[in-house]
């Protein structure tokens, strides 16, 4: 029973966690109504979102 709790737990908080990356990734404007500065700007944001969700998926696996 234990082992169901903590794996049900787990499985929550990576997804609290994906969502909160998410979340301050994400949003901004349309891709036409982005200067060439703001678009390399949610790029990077998005490449470092991703960056994240892979450091926070290698840390479950450690733990």
């Amino acid at each position: 029973m234990d082992r169901i709790l903590r794996m049900i737990v787990r499985r929550l908080a990576g997804r609290a966690l994906n969502r909160g990356i998410d979340h301050m990734a994400g949003g901004g404007k349309a891709r036409e109504d982005m200067t060439p500065a703001e678009r390399r700007q949610a790029r990077q944001a998005r490449q470092n979102a991703k960056r994240a969700r892979q450091a926070a998926r290698l840390m479950r696996r450690l733990k």
